[in-house]
């Protein structure tokens, strides 16, 4: 515990066999729950917590499920339906099995995956057993290795005693980070970070693929956690639904860790594309959401004028084009006016919309 808060370390694995002892064996004395969440690896990652499991000699704190916590009287109809839906809502994530059989009170949990979720899945589950006991700030650290439990603390602290609702890890403004991140996932990430920034409205966030992170409990109770983003993408889906829930958000340094012994299992140049797509749809599902449905703000407008000005604006640069390139003649003034007004238009109506967004997610950056 920090301050009398319950903290958990949520731990996705796939065939981490070799690093998952490190893992647990380095994980500070404060967290009171590791929930292992077990990606049906082929290796014996599943066994080696286990082993972990029978061994522990840790203080028994019992932490009891708030699944039932309420009972039925004239005034809480609302909160026997959130309940009612909380109980059920178990059967839309990726089918799994709890190992343990005194959950409330063994402090490493494991979770066996029925079938394969990705790594965003397994992390959803691990949230969804955080949220059912009421865990005051979850972490998530990977299950290689890559994360140093010594910053695990400054990581949960901002939502334990700032009240912050998502804190993330940032290796970007580390001094070390051009020198010891791989120079293609260093490019990679720069770029996913950018499209991350007007995806989400979290203008300010610099390293948008780091997974150490922490989070509140009223942030998982914001956000649908069966509903996020399965694959790599997971991080990216995660900052746009946080930031449609109004959630605060901050980040702190930490340090690039690589070379520990991990195997990555990420494809850079197929995540990128499929990622960017993903950030692509989730822009508008933010701008239709945030600020059209719930609260209505002009940078809905602006931003869709933009386009489709943008779009108007491609038939005559067209026209332009094959003049100036194919005929090699002059385009008739018409077409150059309407282009320049057309394009010059949509331009300031992007840089207006932009402008709006940073100011309004302003108050969400700590």
């Amino acid at each position: 515990m920090i301050n009398n808060k319950t903290i958990a370390v949520v731990v996705p694995c796939y065939n981490e066999e070799t690093q998952i002892s490190m893992v647990l064996e380095t994980m500070p004395d404060f967290v009171d729950r590791i929930i292992v969440v077990n990606d049906t690896s082929t290796d014996r990652t599943a066994d080696i917590v286990k082993e972990h499991i029978a061994h522990d000699t840790s203080p028994k704190i019992t932490i009891p499920s708030i699944l039932n916590a309420e009972t039925p009287n004239r005034y809480n109809k609302a909160t026997m339906v959130l309940q009612e839906m909380q109980q059920k809502e178990i059967e839309r994530y990726t089918p799994s099995e709890v190992y343990n059989t005194h959950e409330d009170e063994d402090r490493i949990i494991l979770i066996n995956h029925i079938k394969n979720g990705g790594v965003g899945a397994a992390i959803a589950r691990g949230y969804k057993w955080t949220k059912d006991y009421g865990i005051d700030c979850t972490a998530v650290m990977a299950g290689d290795g890559q994360m140093d439990p010594a910053e695990l603390e400054s990581i949960c602290k901002p939502v334990i005693i700032e009240d912050i609702d998502y804190v993330k890890g940032n290796r970007l403004i580390h001094r070390s980070a051009l020198l010891v991140i791989p120079k293609v996932r260093y490019i990679g990430n720069s770029v996913l970070s950018i499209l991350t920034k007007l995806a989400s409205g979290y203008w300010h966030v610099s390293d948008t693929q780091t997974g150490y992170t922490a989070i509140s409990n009223k942030a998982l109770n914001a956000i649908r956690l069966f509903d996020i983003y399965k694959s790599y993408g997971m991080p990216n889906d995660m900052l746009v639904k946080l930031n449609i829930a109004m959630c605060t958000i901050k980040e702190v340094e930490i340090k690039p860790i690589y070379d520990v012994g991990e195997q990555s299992k990420m494809k850079i140049f197929k995540v990128i594309p499929r990622v960017s797509l993903l950030l692509f749809k989730l822009f508008f599902m933010r701008l239709w959401k945030k600020y059209l449905f719930r609260d209505f703000h002009p940078l809905f407008l602006l931003y869709h004028i933009s386009f489709i000005l943008f779009f108007a604006a491609i038939p005559f640069g067209i026209k332009i084009f094959n003049h100036w390139l194919i005929t090699q003649t002059s385009a008739n003034p018409v077409t150059v006016l309407a282009f320049m007004f057309l394009f010059i238009s949509a331009f300031q109506s992007l840089l207006f919309a932009m402008w709006m967004d940073i100011q309004d997610n302003e108050r969400l950056y700590k």
